[in-house]
């Protein structure tokens, strides 16, 4: 299976795409808009903050909507509309550039935040749609690859941008990709499952958390998948702010650096998802969820307890990153793999919302641990140490198919005939 197989192909460029652009506004806004004229109450820290939260507070409260669409309605015309739907959002935002309206910029990011929280359960679940079952691993590891990597490339080309700052190149930049999304989800082409008009469902954010856990029950694994792929938010959130500190105060490296040193943990989160969807082929490999978050622990176990030198610091940000894909990949492909008809789409929904409460769970924890040690970067690596082993110990307990999985694959490996 080629990872630009003509069936593949426009879901995972439209999610690249949609991705980039995403990314490229929130930085393009944060590097430049800096020296734009601002109220008065709003500083680059809170500008930054109110960028950032835009993209990702509609999950909270729109997840329920986006489930339910994907469960009523076609899920390709969904995802349709919703790209078109972006081309003139991303319109209005190259107006806020040309006036420097920067209140109006940060709305463009927040109803580009709404869109995507519409169509995310729509969008993830066509990878079963396209590939099957015994394509969710592979199309759940480069899809996310794919969304990785219009993470890392948007950041960079919103950072180059701003250097060289030319309005007219962010216009092309923004309208430009925002088309070309639109006509290439045009051509994803997927066997849906009848759409269940009859499904009731509820739109309170609460309700819908508390009937997705209960009804996730019902079905092996869910329940693990949604908390397991949500913690690996969680740490990648507390990895990405600690880098931050450690890098500058530990290293005192430069900004640039610590960029470069942020770049690499995207490269190996995206080199983790692509190996994990290659290794698993047509199954999922459950065991890779255990390695991954093992793998994790004795890598953060060295960054709490080891004064590495920087060039070993790189290479164990990447390597953590790198597990961190292994274990995500087969988190995804249990939920897509799971029997749950057009329900996935409300269990997609489900993750995101379980997702974005693990996230400021994370920011929490941070924000606690740098108060109560005087930003000890060290202190940070512990606690998200302790996350990875509660994690691990979650998936030890609650079924013993992931140990035996795990033990499997190392004894295929170790005898497998030269």
């Amino acid at each position: 299976m080629q990872l630009f197989h003509s069936k593949w192909t426009a879901l995972f460029l439209s999610n690249f795409l949609g991705i980039f652009n995403d990314n490229f506004l929130k930085n393009s806004i944060i590097f430049i808009a800096v020296a734009w004229s601002k109220p008065s109450w709003l500083s680059q820290s809170q500008l930054i903050s109110l960028v950032s939260a835009s993209l990702i507070v509609p999950y909270l409260f729109l997840s329920p909507i986006g489930g339910h669409l994907a469960v009523i309605y076609s899920k390709k015309k969904v995802f349709r509309i919703c790209k078109l739907l972006e081309i003139p959002v991303l319109a209005l935002a190259c107006v806020a550039f040309y006036y420097q309206w920067v209140i109006l910029a940060v709305l463009t990011v927040l109803i580009m935040g709404i869109l995507s929280c519409l169509y995310s359960p729509s969008k993830y679940s066509l990878i079963r749609d396209i590939g099957g079952t015994e394509g969710v691993s592979f199309g759940s590891g480069v899809f996310e690859m794919m969304a990785f990597l219009g993470i890392l490339i948007g950041t960079v080309c919103a950072s180059f941008v701003s250097d060289a700052y030319n309005q007219w190149v962010v216009f092309g930049v923004l309208t430009g990709l925002a088309v070309l999304g639109y006509f290439v989800t045009r051509s994803i082409r997927a066997n849906e499952l009848p759409e269940n008009t009859e499904e009731a469902g509820t739109l309170n954010p609460i309700r819908f958390l508390i009937d997705s856990y209960r009804f996730a029950r019902q079905h092996p694994n869910v329940n693990g998948a949604v908390i397991g792929a949500s913690a690996f938010w969680l740490i990648g959130g507390m990895l990405q702010m600690n880098l931050v500190i450690h890098t500058e105060q530990f290293y005192q490296a430069s900004n640039s650096t610590t960029g470069m040193v942020m770049a690499c943990a995207a490269i190996g989160i995206a080199l983790g998802t692509w190996s994990a969807g290659k290794i698993s082929g047509k199954e999922v490999k459950k065991g890779l969820i255990l390695i991954g978050v093992l793998g994790m622990s004795f890598i953060f176990t060295l960054l709490t307890f080891v004064k590495l030198s920087f060039g070993m610091y790189v290479f164990a940000v990447f390597a953590t990153a790198f597990m961190g894909g292994l274990f995500q990949i087969p988190c995804l492909s249990m939920l897509q793999n799971a029997n749950l008809g057009r329900k996935l789409g409300d269990m997609i929904a489900y993750l995101n919302l379980v997702t974005f409460v693990f996230v400021l769970l994370g920011t929490l924890l941070f924000s606690l641990t740098a108060y109560f040690t005087s930003e000890n970067s060290f202190a940070i690596f512990g606690v998200i140490l302790v996350i990875c082993l509660l994690t691990s110990l979650y998936f030890f307990k609650t079924s013993p198919v992931f140990w035996k999985e795990t033990l499997d694959m190392f004894h295929k490996t170790i005898t497998k005939p030269e």
